[in-house]
């Protein structure tokens, strides 16, 4: 994945709690954290369909700019 390319995926797990949860890209791959500081929908839900851009944190890879589909 790209650094700007826009990736879709299904959103495998999120805990609404502590802000954080995990996508699954449709195109294969690890699962990639994200975190609610990098969405850009309001709302997000266990399986929804997502939009996102690859971006990196300290940790690893990141989804930044998650936007519901």
């Amino acid at each position: 994945m790209g650094q700007n390319a826009t990736v879709t995926g299904k959103v495998k797990f999120f805990n609404k709690t502590k802000g954080f949860g995990f996508i699954e890209p449709e195109n294969g791959g690890e699962n990639i954290f994200f975190h609610v500081s990098g969405m850009i929908s309001q709302e997000v839900n266990d399986n929804d369909e997502v939009s996102f851009k690859e971006g990196s944190t300290k940790r690893g890879p990141c989804a930044v700019d998650v936007t519901v589909l």
